[in-house]
């Protein structure tokens, strides 16, 4: 593999202006640049960023965390902070945290090593799991995105999260329906609990209470929506609507009507909160609330690198609103008799 020494011999410059030539830390002129280039293209040369770094006190490396890499929210958002960081110099370190915060201590432990200037972190747990004392970020920024309670020590991205469950909520209740269950996240998620909060606001503006019965945990994960649905649906008395509160359960509920071959929505109305490229592909065609991802992630990216660049002001809370798509899946109660 060829060394800075080999460009510099090839080029008859010193190792000292093929840096200067690679970094734009002091002037180099324009035909010894283009000697280095003519050098550094011929034998194949690749900077070392992470040395480089170390020896500059920067990189072009940002980290990136998310809970679940399946799950069509995040593929999304790795795609869209790839792309974003790209065209701006800047390449992505991926951990996945499988929703554990152990293993986001662990991850944002590695992008500290790999000199990244910043993470952009996509949150499994409670706030207090992410006091100063239990994270040292040391000299990387971070910045939150999803499960991002305002209350985090660092800035935060997030849905209208409350909103965004009004919005499906209120949809099912104007086809008169009145047992309406919600199929939810972690009890310990911020996100969580404001669609919790949004669900229980809808029907409480309908003079509607919540059957404590008809509050069912997901997780936010395929199999224990899966398994919920199918305790739910059993009772004497099923809810005639659910609103699930992201897709990937949305996926679970739906395999677990088909399995009790309740129709939809002519049994069960169904709407949920995110828009995934299945959602318009089962049949009836999926009602979802849709999150502006792309804007997400460039709010994101833009806060970090504002961050990376010595902006010490106080963290900032960014959501955006949601948008109701409005498809096949919710009837009036008994639509098929």
């Amino acid at each position: 593999m060829a060394t800075m020494k080999d460009v510099a011999k090839a080029a008859g410059v010193s190792t000292a202006t093929v840096s200067a030539t690679l970094s734009g830390a002091c002037f180099v002129s324009p035909e010894l640049q283009a000697r280095v280039a003519t050098a550094i293209d011929a034998l194949g040369y690749q900077r070392n960023s992470v040395a480089s770094g170390l020896k500059l006190g920067r990189t072009s490396l940002i980290g990136l965390v998310v809970s679940d890499v399946t799950n069509p929210f995040f593929t999304e958002l790795v795609q869209s902070v790839q792309d974003l960081a790209r065209s701006r110099g800047y390449s992505v370190l991926l951990g996945i945290s499988d929703h554990s915060v152990e293993r986001e201590a662990e991850l944002l432990r590695l992008m500290r090593s790999h000199q990244a200037e910043g993470t952009i972190l996509c949150p499994a747990g409670a706030v207090e799991d992410y006091s100063s004392l239990r994270l040292n970020f040391g000299r990387m920024k971070v910045v939150a995105v999803d499960n991002a309670s305002p209350e985090l020590p660092f800035d935060t991205i997030a849905l209208e999260n409350d909103k965004a469950a009004k919005l499906a909520v209120q949809h099912i209740l104007s086809f008169g329906h009145r047992r309406l269950a919600i199929m939810s996240g972690p009890a310990h998620q911020f996100v969580s609990q404001r669609r919790l909060d949004g669900f229980l606001a809808a029907l409480k503006e309908k003079n509607l209470k919540a059957d404590p019965a008809f509050i069912r945990r997901g997780d936010f994960r395929i199999e224990d929506a899966h398994r919920s649905c199918a305790e739910l649906i059993a009772r004497p008395k099923r809810p005639t609507a659910i609103f699930v509160a992201n897709n990937l359960m949305l996926i679970g509920v739906m395999r677990a009507l088909a399995e009790a071959r309740l129709s939809v929505p002519g049994q069960v109305s169904v709407a949920s909160i995110d828009d995934f490229p299945w959602s318009s592909a089962f049949h009836p065609a999926l009602t979802v609330v849709r999150q502006p991802i792309a804007l997400m992630a460039t709010a994101a990216l833009d806060c970090l690198l504002r961050r990376m660049e010595g902006d010490e002001s106080a963290p900032t809370r960014q959501t955006f609103e949601p948008e109701l798509i409005v498809r096949h899946s919710c009837a009036k109660p008994g639509a098929e008799r």
